[in-house]
């Protein structure tokens, strides 16, 4: 048995089936970008405001011609973005270009090498965005105590890092998740540092509520394929944390016992 109908992703109010977020960049052209897309299931997908034309910048390709809005909710982000003031300005042109649209990822990043999120900026620019009517996603340390800080802001969502951006080094500290997810009670979501469809499994099994990834799907030898993968990955993360692992035991048990036995 799967997973029940009802149990969707809640983000601002609105149910999604899915539970892969992805970006959209790093692909070769904007056809293997939506066929990608379309591989992977995802309903929500990130756009780097600074760097991708999503109407900005007329007479060149558009990337909401390809992925338009009434298919999958276009998630805007902070990408590029080292201060509040443009993180805050990336966003309010992104609600002009998307006509009233409030959902947002923000990220105000620290260090250009590393690109770790710059945690006090970060909440500075959460604050000013959630007062101004926006619906926040945040990019951040995994920090409980800065998550926790963030869900109190009113941020809708939480997205802890699990490694540096497009290392693929997987799910570094699976402790701080686990106590950033039992202490909330707005969706967290891994963001960043997954790398192959194990370090999804992963996530969801920890018990976090969604993935958003993109250079683990954009720079795998055949992105459209490891989107499918994705998508099977995170299914199947998310249904062996709702059945309940085994116990885990320092000694083996047997599969098929003999106590009761004739002999």
């Amino acid at each position: 048995m799967s997973a029940p109908e009802s149990d969707a992703l809640l983000i601002a109010g609105k149910a999604y089936s899915s539970r892969l977020l992805v970006g959209t960049g790093k692909y070769k052209d904007h056809d293997e970008t939506r066929r990608a897309i379309v591989a992977s299931g995802a309903q929500i997908v990130t756009v780097a405001v600074r760097r991708v034309n999503i109407g900005q910048t007329a007479g060149e390709p558009n990337l909401l011609d390809v992925l338009p809005p009434e298919q999958f909710t276009i998630l805007p982000n902070t990408a590029g973005c080292y201060n509040v003031k443009d993180a805050v300005r990336t966003c309010q042109l992104a609600r002009e270009l998307l006509d009233g649209h409030k959902l947002v990822k923000l990220e105000v990043l620290g260090d250009a090498q590393t690109l770790y999120p710059d945690v006090p900026a970060t909440l500075a620019a959460a604050e000013t965005l959630v007062k101004d009517g926006f619906e926040v996603m945040v990019y951040t340390s995994d920090d409980p105590i800065v998550c926790k800080r963030l869900e109190e802001m009113g941020c809708v969502a939480v997205m802890p890092l699990a490694a540096p951006i497009g290392s693929g080094l997987g799910i570094q500290n699976k402790y701080n998740l686990l106590t950033i997810i039992e202490n909330a009670k707005v969706p967290i979501i891994v963001d960043a540092g997954v790398g192959t469809a194990s370090d999804a499994a992963i996530a969801m099994e920890l018990g976090c509520d969604g993935v958003l990834m993109n250079t683990a799907i954009a720079e795998a030898k055949n992105p459209v394929l490891m989107a499918s993968a994705m998508r099977k990955a995170i299914e199947a993360g998310r249904e062996a944390r709702l059945a309940g692992r085994m116990p885990r035991r320092r000694y083996a048990s047997a599969s098929s016992p003999l106590e009761g036995l004739p002999f």
